[in-house]
């Protein structure tokens, strides 16, 4: 068993955190949001009035927060984590954010003799409930190797990319093109539908077929083709177009950090740009699908 900080209990964390303890880790967690702890609560762990009193004989801290800001906030900031976090807890981001604002703390972290990795996921809120995210990791072949066991009680495929945010750059091509792949099923099952097919019969054509991909597989955007997927609930309950629309913001600072072209990238987060200033930003990034509906 070991003691477990858990900071940020989202769509994301609220369910990393319940696979925690149902892999018999003593887990103390916090978030500003009391119904996601007292839920969290009810399946075993314990809560904390701060994120500074979570780490109580904490031996390794996960956080998983919505932007690199509040990371950076929480760890370096005025009252920041560092500050408080024994040298031999293993700290672990799980957040997505800008490659070098995980340096940034990882650095920070170093400097106070405190290990860090980042370890970004993909898979979404179904694989985080199922316990079979995929963890993107950076940071040091020994962090990692400790880090690893704790991540398999969350994730089925676990991966180290290379040194302290290469996990967030990996995370960052991968979700541009999750969301290029998302966009253009999307838009084939609205072209297919209005043309009179049967938006169930044409995903299992373009699943047996050259089209076939993620989306299709386990996260069809149309509603009522798949159950247990936000498009079958009115998009909710998923990865919100805002952190899409996020995500695909640092994929274009990485792509001009890097002399990178991404015109497909670009255009995905124009699109994403649009849905979430037409008032859907809280609804999952499948709602694309609705946004196309009504042009």
């Amino acid at each position: 068993m070991t003691n477990i900080a858990f900071i940020g209990l989202g769509n994301m964390g609220g369910p990393m955190a319940e696979n925690l303890i149902k892999a018999g880790h003593a887990l103390t967690v916090y978030d500003l949001n009391k119904e996601v702890v007292e839920k969290v609560v009810a399946a075993g762990a314990q809560s904390a009035d701060s994120a500074v009193l979570a780490l109580s004989n904490a031996n390794i801290v996960i956080s998983m927060l919505p932007n690199g800001a509040i990371v950076k906030s929480l760890f370096t900031g005025k009252n920041g984590l560092i500050n408080h976090i024994n040298d031999d807890v293993l700290v672990i981001d799980s957040s997505t954010i800008a490659a070098d604002d995980a340096r940034f703390v990882a650095q920070a972290c170093k400097a106070k003799g405190i290990s860090m990795i980042d370890a970004p996921v993909s898979g979404g809120t179904a694989a985080a409930q199922a316990g079979t995210l995929t963890f993107i990791c950076g940071g040091e072949a020994d962090d990692y190797a400790k880090a690893k066991p704790i991540l398999e009680a969350m994730g089925k495929n676990i991966f180290h990319a290379g040194s302290s945010g290469a996990g967030q750059v990996a995370k960052i091509c991968n979700n541009m093109l999750l969301a290029i792949h998302m966009i253009g099923t999307a838009e084939a099952l609205n072209m297919g539908t209005r043309q009179g097919l049967d938006a169930g019969v044409l995903s299992e054509i373009m699943k047996a077929s050259s089209g076939n991909n993620w989306s299709l597989q386990v996260y069809n955007p149309y509603p009522d083709v798949m159950p247990n997927v936000p498009s079958s609930n009115d998009y909710y309950g998923g990865f919100m177009v805002n952190l899409m629309s996020k995500d695909l913001g640092l994929a274009q600072e990485l792509a001009s950090k890097s002399h990178s072209p991404i015109s497909l990238g670009s255009a995905a987060g124009q699109l994403y740009e649009l849905h979430k200033y037409n008032g859907q930003g809280g609804k999952d990034f499948s709602s694309i699908l609705q946004m196309l509906q009504e042009s």
